[in-house]
């Protein structure tokens, strides 16, 4: 195992546990995004029929939410309030905010953990804000259930949406990678459409995730690597785990 290509961008830290990795195993890493995110248009968001000054408060769980709900408040020419309240799934995603507005802390709420259930106790004691929630186009129910079952009054829409960020045949080749790491279905079919057969049967697959190893194995690769699982919850430890077995 000489070269492994990770399909999101490059880490900014020098201090990342991937170039731990490339020290203890030899190894080199190399880091391409396979998708990207795009703000829809104002016209598909009106659509939805969601009206963005009727909200007291947004749920943020990502930075991405954040950009395009500022970008679409711009386009739309609405104007955000001083008196709207922030409530971020984690602390990086609330400070983002600073990029677009004044941050106060009386009006940012965060989370420790990342998942929205940290949010709820906040919430709760602000039950008469009117909650608004940037999702992805891609995105499950498991936030408008949570708050639902809190009697949370709360609208979800989309804001942005997950696309393929296609390469070129030359830059395929440039790659020459033994294995690929993959973080989402949409990143598997990136892989697989710009892939050609030669290819393809030599390389080995890793996935981060329940959707991202069905949606590999449906196109028929076989997963040399899998996380979470409970031995290894973060693909570091797998790739780690998987690079140790190979020296032993």
């Amino acid at each position: 195992m000489k070269k492994i290509l990770v399909s999101q961008p490059k880490p900014t830290s020098d201090k990342s546990p991937y170039f731990d990795i490339e020290r203890d195993y030899g190894v080199e890493f190399v880091f391409r995004p396979f998708i990207k995110v795009v703000g829809i248009s104002s016209k598909d968001f009106r659509q939805q029929h969601v009206s963005m000054g009727e909200y007291t408060a947004v749920v943020f769980t990502s930075k991405y939410a954040i950009d395009n709900f500022f970008a679409l408040a711009k386009e739309l020419r609405v104007n955000i309030p001083e008196t709207m309240k922030y409530f971020c799934t984690t602390e990086t995603i609330a400070l983002y905010i600073q990029k677009y507005a004044h941050y106060r802390k009386r009006k940012v709420f965060f989370g420790e953990t990342g998942k929205i259930d940290d949010l709820i106790p906040y919430m709760l004691k602000h039950k008469t804000e009117k909650y608004l929630v940037p999702l992805s186009s891609v995105h499950n129910d498991d936030v408008k259930n949570l708050l639902d079952k809190n009697g949370i009054d709360h609208t979800e829409c989309v804001m942005y949406e997950t696309v393929n960020d296609d390469f070129s045949e030359e830059e395929l080749k440039s790659f020459d990678c033994d294995m690929v790491v993959l973080f989402s279905p949409t990143g598997v079919k990136t892989l697989h459409d710009n892939l050609d057969k030669e290819v393809k049967e030599g390389l080995k697959v890793a996935t981060f995730g329940p959707a991202t190893a069905k949606a590999a194995e449906e196109l028929g690769y076989t997963l040399t690597v899998q996380a979470p699982t409970q031995k290894h919850p973060s693909m570091i430890t797998a790739l780690r785990a998987y690079l140790r077995d190979l020296e032993e």
